[in-house]
Parts: structure tokens; sequence; C-alpha cells
């Protein structure tokens, strides 16, 4: 089994919290060591134990070691490890530019393992380090399609493309619609099925990170602009040109 087939089982997981969950999402959690899995759980019931804690607490042996794999993004490290638990630093940085800051105690985050860069890639590449946040401002119903249209910053605009890619809440999803300062997505039924679209609504926050590989070229044209060229007409008829 591969890193695509546990994450399927984890979404099968999530599923069994279908009408007891909200305003949570649903997630589930499988915890795979040495090939194996060695624990299994889903949120059952809001205000009750997060699916995390739930295949904690059902591991057959010492999940020391293993690996996580939650239906639930910023890219962080994890500095402490417990038996239903994990501690990690968030500096001002990542606090600045995310909706971290608006989580309260109890609260549901999206959780998954860094990808091996051995593995199949079948989205855009998404590395979970935020750019900024977005507001839901308009969702609307299509066939069988869901709209979502985003409002967000110039800074995050300028990298949005029609037909181009983005992460919203760590989904890597493609650009519909681009206008100044909100682009629109189209999800399919199982992409709202299958994450935390599902649980969003108008006026919700969400965490939002640019293509890498559009950053990396503005960067670059940045840099070509910003570079005055020694090269000029009287240098050329100077030297027979």
């Amino acid at each position: 089994m591969n890193d695509s087939d546990y994450m399927k089982i984890a979404l099968q997981l999530a599923k069994k919290g279908c009408g007891f969950t909200s305003p949570n999402p649903m997630v589930g959690a499988v915890i795979v060591k040495e090939g194996r899995i060695i624990g299994q759980g889903w949120h059952e019931k809001y205000g009750e134990a997060h699916a995390e804690r739930n295949a904690l607490a059902a591991c057959t042996e010492n999940p020391k070691g293993a690996t996580m794999y939650v239906t639930l993004e910023p890219c962080l490290t994890v500095t402490a490890l417990y038996s239903g638990s994990f501690v990690a630093d968030v500096m001002h940085e990542t606090l600045n530019r995310s909706a971290l800051a608006a989580l309260i105690p109890g609260g549901h985050v999206n959780l998954e393992r860094a990808m091996s860069a051995s593995g199949r890639f079948g989205g855009h590449i998404v590395s979970g380090h935020i750019d900024g946040t977005g507001k839901i401002v308009y969702i609307q119903k299509d066939d069988n399609a869901v709209w979502f249209t985003i409002h967000t910053n110039p800074e995050i605009m300028r990298y949005v493309v029609e037909k181009g890619s983005v992460a919203i809440d760590g989904i890597s999803l493609t650009i519909a619609k681009a206008d100044r300062d909100r682009f629109s997505i189209s999800a399919i039924p199982h992409t709202v099925r299958q994450t935390v679209l599902n649980e969003r609504k108008e006026g919700d926050s969400v965490n939002l990170e640019a293509d890498i590989v559009g950053k990396y070229v503005g960067k670059f044209l940045s840099f070509k602009q910003n570079t005055d060229s020694h090269i000029t007409k009287e240098f050329l008829e100077k030297y027979g040109y």
C-alpha cells in the first residue's frame, strides 16, 4: 500500500462521522508503522475526541516512529510527540500569514504528512508554506459543481491566473476565473465531499498558497527588470557594433 491508499482509508473513516460532527469537519486518521496499520479512528461526534486521539488510543503497538494520515495546512515542524498529541512551534510570521490565529481550543485543523519527492505528484506542488489568507465571499451550486469565490490581497492575486493552480486550506485546485481582487474555483462533488470545503461557508477565512513555480518566475523577472544594463548604444558603437 502507498500514501494514497492510506489516505483513502482515512477518508472512508471520516465519512463515519457524517451528521454527527458539525460544525466541525468530518475527519479520519490512520497510523502506519513499517507498512502496517497499527491504529485508526475518526471524529465520532462534535465535542468528543478528535480523530487523531482516537487513532492513537486504538494503536496495537507503540506509535513512536509511525506516520499518521489525516484528512484535514501551514507547514509546521513537530517539536514534541506524546501518546495522544504533538507540539509544533508557531512563529509570529505564521500567525500573520495564516488563519491559525483564528483557531480556538477544541477546533479542528488539517494535518498532512510531507510528501516524498519519490512519490507520484497528482496535482501541482503544494509546500504548505502559506502566502496569506483569503475570505470566501460567494458560494454557489452549479449543477454538479460548487463555485467558491475568494477575495484576497494584491500580493497573492499577482500569482493568480486563469487555469493556473492555487492551494486553499491545502487543497490543490484549478483557478476558473480571476479578477482584480478575487478569484473563483469550481469544485467537483468528490472534492467537496472529501475535503473541508464541505464545511466552508461565506465569510470564512481560508489559507492560501500561490503556485511555487509562478513565484519563482515572478522573482526571476523582477531581478531582470531591476538590473541596469551596461550595454548601451554608445557602448556598442564604440566597439564597432
